[in-house]
């Protein structure tokens, strides 16, 4: 079992991102946010008495944006109505564009213990053509300060960038694994429908055999240099792949949590998924006054 929890705001909304992020207009309700997480987490325990949590994820949006007590009450609070596993690995996500050393050490304080970088290109032009808040020497100072800090790390990368030739692109791939990350995930950018980049998509765009090309060198990059590829887009050194990712793959049993979260959860004789509202302020909203209302749950037929 493990635990999935969507802090969904962002900086900036970037313009290939399908995932439920919202740009902050004002300021981050973060003491509402976790009392609602905790009242959201609160609701599932009947469903999973007596078992323990292997793994929490705080994904995003940009969690890194919470400031580090937040974190903190959050993971407090997880502890004490969830039997937790004494070596669980618990993952944030973050950005380089909201980065801080002493956020950083608070987030470890915390309980953190993996974090992961959305760091997408090290190339400056590459990242203004994603629309990107961080440039390349912000994101290898925020990847310098989290291997201080945390045993685990992984750098998010993309590739098929606009302009993007399989040189710049495993330029991108040498200089993450030069930083001896243990992890790095690899993602094809893809034009996505409900997005800016899936109504325009960006001048530039590598033809279909040139993607290949680009995909096929920097996955043999990253096997050379000892990475596993275990599993879609994500590469490991011995004994450091996530194992909160392993679960889903594996098809683990997890709790959502917050705006937007997917869960599921095998009974005896049934399997159930679940989803909570989408936008923020109506899951912020419900879980003040019907937290089951901002719940949807389905049961997965036998046949599917």
């Amino acid at each position: 079992l493990a635990l999935y929890v969507h802090i969904p705001w962002c900086i900036k909304k970037c313009p290939y991102c399908d995932f439920n992020s919202h740009s902050i207009k004002s300021g981050l309700p973060e003491s509402e946010y976790v009392d609602a997480l905790l009242t959201d987490l609160q609701t599932e325990l009947p469903n999973i008495w007596g078992r323990q949590i292997e793994t929490v994820f705080i994904g995003g949006g940009t969690p890194s944006l919470f400031q580090a007590d937040s974190i903190d009450r959050l993971i407090s609070g997880i502890r004490a109505l969830l039997r937790l596993q004494p070596e669980a690995e618990i993952t944030l996500e973050a950005n380089p564009g909201t980065f801080e050393i002493e956020k950083f050490k608070g987030f470890k304080e915390a309980g953190i213990t993996r974090l992961s970088i959305g760091v997408q290109s090290f190339n400056d032009d590459m990242l203004t053509r994603l629309g990107r808040v961080h440039n390349g020497q912000e994101a290898l100072t925020a990847i310098d300060t989290a291997l201080k800090l945390f045993d685990k790390v992984n750098i998010d990368l993309m590739y098929a960038l606009p302009q993007q030739t399989v040189e710049s692109a495993l330029s991108d791939v040498h200089t993450a694994i030069a930083t001896g990350t243990s992890h790095i995930s690899a993602y094809h950018l893809t034009m996505e429908p409900n997005t800016p980049f899936g109504h325009t998509p960006p001048q530039g765009l590598p033809a279909e055999e040139t993607a290949l090309d680009i995909e096929d060198a920097v996955q043999n990059t990253l096997i050379e240099a000892g990475f596993i590829h275990y599993e879609t887009s994500a590469f490991a050194q011995p004994g450091k792949q996530c194992r909160h990712n392993l679960n889903y793959w594996q098809f683990g049993d997890y709790l959502g949590i917050g705006a937007g979260a997917h869960g599921k959860i095998s009974y005896p004789n049934h399997i159930e998924r679940t989803v909570r509202r989408r936008h923020p302020n109506d899951y912020l909203a419900a879980m003040q006054s019907n937290p089951n209302s901002a719940i949807e749950r389905k049961t997965v037929a036998a046949d599917d």
